[in-house]
Formats: structure tokens, C-alpha cells, sequence
């Protein structure tokens, strides 16, 4: 499936699925995507206010809803994650997407919508940043500029340090995943990815180790680690350990999980809650992945 290259001129519109924003948190974004040469779309109710969530489940389907079936939009950037986009996913119709492709972005519970196209529609999407971490100055950093480039059209050609940790090899093969932690709450529903035979990417924030552990560990007993072409780990940021420490950093307990497996895994990849350093990702989508620990390790697509 080719989705849109933007060019000056093209409609972006900003969606709120998850947790709820304020039009001075969008204004840095808004003004970036203008310097881009994109024409910003708010839609009516953007800033509803439900609790911690952007309106209703039934406002923010709607609101997603509105904007899959304008075709005169080329993508959809979410606002910010949080939670809530599971409560409304079911309500939204995304069959417009076969006919008029458009980039579906944002990262941490947005993954809901990634694996959602990937397993429903087999359509890409675009792990990126969001306009809630857009810099406030309006500086260019890592993770506008990739978002930026790969919307325009421009492939990925990534490259990261050594890390003792990686396993080498090389593959081509399509890329699915996100957070680690929706990624777990999805399983057995029809928004479970499927992982055969795909390069995994995994990431995660703000989670107890023993947790971390807990969800790697029901993966793997789920089968979604032992048919894999490769894994990515990005990053695992803000982690907490009990009283009794649990004994392993993310890491360790991720390279445990998988150190029975052949597949190259590239650990210390520059994606997730990592503010301005978060780079944008195609998921599902072919990619070609080379570790090295003695050399850089690269991503290319």
C-alpha cells in the first residue's frame, strides 16, 4: 500500500483518541507543521474536556471518524497518548483508508492504532512524535526532523552505536509493534498483531521491572517472540524497581527472554519516550535491519 507524500500545501489534522490537550499545548506543533508548508486542520472539539480524556468515547471516535473520511487530508497526527484510545477504536469505521490512504501518527497509546491497521487492514502507520512534545522555541530536533522527512517522502536510513547487548545479523522484513505495555493489553483481542515472521519493535515508559518482566514473559508464552525476523528495543525510560529489587534492568530482562532465539536484536535504538531524540518509524512496512556490536547498527527502508 503507497501511502501520501506530503508536499507544501497537503492538510495534516491534529486528532485527540487518548488523553485530552489544550490549544496552548498545540500551539508550538500548529506553528511548526505551518513552517512545513502544511496546512494545520483543528477540527471542532479537539480541546473536549472528559476527565483526563479529550470528550467522550463517542466525541473522540467521531472526531478520528470525521477526519479518516475527509479525503482532502493526507494524515492524521495524534495529539498526545495517555490513555483511552482502546475505549473508542471499536467505534471507528477505517474502511475509507483502502481507497484514500493517509499516515496515521503518534506513539505510546496510539499503538492501539497501529496494531489495529496492521492486524485489521494491514495498513502502515507512523510511530513518531506527537505535537504535546513538540519543542516549545519551535526548534527543529531529532524527532520532528525525522517525522518531517518521512512525511515528505524521504526514507529512513538510521544508524546507532555499538551495544553489547545486540545480537548481530541482518534481515528485511515487515516492522510491527509499539508499546510494550498496550502491545501486552491488546493480546487476544482483534487488535492482537501478529508477529510472525515480522521484525518487532518494543518500547516503554514509566512501568515496575517485575511488570516488564510479566509482560515479556506472556509474550513469549503467547508465541509472539519465537517466530520473529529480528527485534528493535527502543527505549525503556523511567523504570521502577520495588522495595526488593527485582535484580535485572529492562534490558536484562528482555535480552533473558529472547537469548534462546537466532534472530538479530538491535538494543539502544533511538525510538520512544524520549522526547526531542524520539525518531519517526514506518510500521508495517518492509525494513532492513543490520546489528553489529562492534560496528554501528543500522535501519534502512
Amino acid at each position: 500500500m503507497n501511502l501520501p507524500t506530503l508536499k507544501k500545501g497537503d492538510r495534516i489534522a491534529i486528532a485527540a483518541p487518548a488523553r485530552k490537550v489544550t490549544a496552548e499545548e498545540m500551539a508550538p506543533a500548529i506553528a511548526t507543521l505551518e513552517s512545513w508548508g502544511l496546512e494545520v486542520i483543528i477540527p471542532q472539539g479537539l480541546y473536549k474536556c472528559n476527565n483526563q480524556m479529550a470528550g467522550e468515547d463517542y466525541h473522540r471516535a467521531r472526531l478520528l471518524q470525521d477526519l479518516i473520511d475527509d479525503d482532502s487530508i493526507q494524515a492524521v497526527l495524534c495529539a498526545r497518548g495517555g490513555y483511552g484510545t482502546v475505549r473508542m477504536v471499536d467505534m471507528v469505521n477505517f474502511d475509507r483508508l483502502k481507497q484514500h490512504p493517509k499516515w496515521i501518527i503518534g506513539y505510546s497509546d496510539i499503538t492501539v492504532l497501529h496494531s489495529h491497521l496492521h492486524q485489521t487492514m494491514g495498513h502502515p502507520t507512523l510511530h513518531a512524535t506527537m505535537p504535546i512534545n513538540f519543542p516549545i522555541d519551535g526548534a527543529e530536533c531529532p524527532a520532528t526532523q525525522s517525522l518531517r522527512n518521512l512525511l515528505f517522502g524521504n526514507k529512513i536510513d538510521y544508524s546507532f552505536s555499538p551495544n553489547l547487548m545486540s545480537r548481530e545479523g541482518e534481515v528485511s522484513a515487515p516492522i510491527v509493534g509499539g508499546n510494550l505495555s498496550i502491545l501486552y493489553s491488546l493480546l487476544g483481542s482483534k487488535s492482537d498483531i501478529d508477529t510472525r515472521d515480522k521484525i518487532l519493535f518494543i518500547e516503554d515508559l514509566d512501568e515496575y521491572l517485575y511488570h516488564i518482566d510479566r509482560m515479556m514473559m506472556t509474550l513469549k508464552r503467547a508465541g509472539k517472540l519465537d517466530g520473529l525476523k529480528g527485534l528493535i528495543v527502543g527505549a525503556f525510560t523511567e523504570m521502577h524497581d520495588n522495595s526488593t529489587p527485582f535484580g535485572r534492568t529492562a534490558e536484562e530482562i528482555i535480552y533473558d527472554c529472547v537469548k534462546e532465539y537466532n534472530y538479530p536484536v538491535l538494543f539502544g535504538a533511538q525510538f520512544g519516550h524520549i522526547g526531542t531524540q524520539n525518531l519517526a518509524l514506518p510500521l508495517g512496512i518492509s525494513i532492513q535491519m543490520s546489528v553489529s556490536k562492534k560496528n554501528n547498527s543500522s535501519l534502512k527502508c
